[in-house]
């Protein structure tokens, strides 16, 4: 399992996370705290970082990779 990358701060407007499938406002802080703000940077995570988040993140057990959140983020950035 691999920690997906994180950001400091959002890069200008953070993305409103609770669009993805299994993302309440609790989660999406939860996310912001680990400094995951953009869809960009969930489209980019590895197999590794979806295994971390679903082990490591407090109410995911499993979401990441069980709501796709990769692909959902995917077609977002498009």
């Amino acid at each position: 399992m691999v920690k997906p990358a994180a950001l400091k701060a959002p890069k200008g407007e953070a993305d409103d996370l609770t669009v993805l499938n299994g993302v309440g406002p609790k989660l999406a802080e939860a996310l912001n705290a680990e400094g995951i703000y953009h869809f960009s940077q969930i489209a980019g995570w590895t197999e590794e970082n979806v295994a971390w988040v679903d082990e490591n993140l407090a109410g995911v057990r499993g979401r990441a990779s069980r709501n796709g959140w990769v692909a959902q983020a995917a077609e977002l950035v498009k």
